[in-house]
């Protein structure tokens, strides 16, 4: 006879909702649902039990990325390290000190938790993380320039990424004024010097993210632009901090521009860093201590959960070899040609694909002019519909007329998954 389970999971087992009370709360929101369509002329047939059943599965769930693209931005970014997913886990499960120093007893700062870590890891003189990388750039702009000062942007940089988020847009939620200095493709030092004065509250420098300028090109080093004597706010955007992996070498590393004396140093937590969404600011102990007492600072705050997997990401980068061995960002980007070609062979025999030649893409707006060359299995493309609908959801990319298969994207025991998702497929 199996044990009985302890008190507490006994008494959440009584309070699951019964079969019945669950079915009548879904079938009275599908009816009414279904009533409000035929009122308006629907007059299609529906399923409504394929219905029901679908609305009783989460909207948010596990997705299996063949897609090739390492940091996919509609996927959620990076995957999570196994012990940040256990940090969050442990914070979830109760309550925390997120703001409590259990030292005193007193009131503590939400920040305290990463802190340290970030100093640590990037080597500069102060830290702070709020919930996104746009944020972090706007509040630097807000807090080292603002109402009746200047953020002086080569031209070269005034660029927009995903999801609308416009460069100009940001200087002038900051409430500053935009100075524009040099050309679409050259901006010289000597630009960024005329265009100073006093009324310049900063320079700012911005990751161009997936645009790239190439050919008759010219713009200034970090190290020049600080040499300038005004307010650095370096945007790097993707937050390298494995500067040691010579595939990231084109991508602005965070420590160099500590290095060279970036008042603020703004990356995202959740690209090339490999943990979860947030913002980070890092630099001089004047510029971050004016970013956190700016009103701003609390309505970007960074939440419980998120710290906790953020400081078990960082905590990693303390050896840079483990980071790159436990990170799922940097392994997949650093996989091994041989791993790639057995999960590829694995994957293919057992659902029946063809290994072929393919490249994948770094993602999330880092690097991306690199392809990263590997195998991909190419199965029929009709397909696709019905493993986006599978559980887990599996997501490939579509290249000459067939639906390619990714595995730097999975890992060995995912490729099984995957395949038993095709397998599952063609049978439907």
């Amino acid at each position: 006879m199996p044990e009985p389970p302890p008190p507490r999971v006994r008494e959440r087992l009584r309070d699951l909702p019964s079969v019945d009370r669950l079915a009548t709360s879904v079938a009275r929101a599908e009816l009414a649902d279904r009533r409000a369509q035929l009122l308006t002329g629907d007059a299609d047939d529906v399923d409504l039990v394929a219905r029901a059943r679908e609305r009783l599965r989460p909207s948010l769930r596990r997705v299996l990325n063949a897609t090739g693209v390492v940091v996919h931005t509609n996927l959620g970014r990076a995957p999570l390290a196994a012990s940040a997913g256990a940090a969050v886990a442990a914070a979830a499960q109760g309550y925390s000190n997120l703001e409590l120093d259990l030292a005193t007893g007193e009131r503590g700062s939400r920040h305290a938790h990463v802190e340290a870590l970030l100093r640590e890891v990037t080597g500069a003189d102060a830290a702070l993380a709020v919930n996104n990388c746009a944020a972090a750039v706007l509040l630097a702009a807000a807090a080292l320039a603002g109402p009746g000062r200047e953020v002086v942007v080569s031209r070269g940089q005034l660029i927009e990424i995903g999801g609308g988020f416009r460069i100009p847009e940001v200087v002038a939620q900051a409430g500053a004024r935009l100075v524009e200095v040099g050309t679409t493709n050259r901006t010289r030092l000597a630009d960024y010097a005329a265009a100073l004065g006093e009324r310049t509250g900063a320079i700012l420098r911005a990751h161009p993210s997936n645009f790239r300028t190439v050919g008759f090109t010219e713009e200034v080093e970090i190290e020049a632009l600080c040499g300038l004597g005004v307010p650095v706010v370096d945007d790097v955007g993707s937050g390298v901090l494995a500067d040691d992996l010579e595939l990231l070498a084109d991508e602005p590393a965070v420590r160099r521009s500590v290095r060279a004396g970036a008042a603020v140093v703004c990356f995202s937590a959740d690209k090339l860093l490999g943990g979860p969404q947030a913002g980070l600011l890092v630099g001089t102990h004047a510029a971050v201590d004016a970013c956190r007492r700016h009103p701003l600072a609390r309505a970007v705050r960074i939440d419980k959960l998120s710290l906790a997997a953020l400081a078990a990401t960082l905590a990693l980068y303390r050896d840079p070899e483990l980071a790159r061995a436990e990170l799922p960002v940097l392994a997949m980007l650093d996989a091994d040609p041989e791993a790639l070609e057995a999960r590829a062979r694995r994957l293919a025999d057992r659902c029946g694909g063809e290994v072929v030649a393919a490249t994948a893409k770094v993602g999330g707006g880092a690097l991306p002019l690199l392809e990263l060359p590997g195998p991909a299995v190419a199965v029929d493309v009709a397909l696709a519909g019905a493993l986006r609908a599978g559980d887990p959801p599996v997501v490939g990319r579509i290249a000459d007329g067939r639906l390619l298969l990714d595995v730097r994207t999975l890992t060995d025991e995912e490729a099984d998954q995957a395949a038993a998702a095709v397998c599952a497929a063609r049978e439907a």
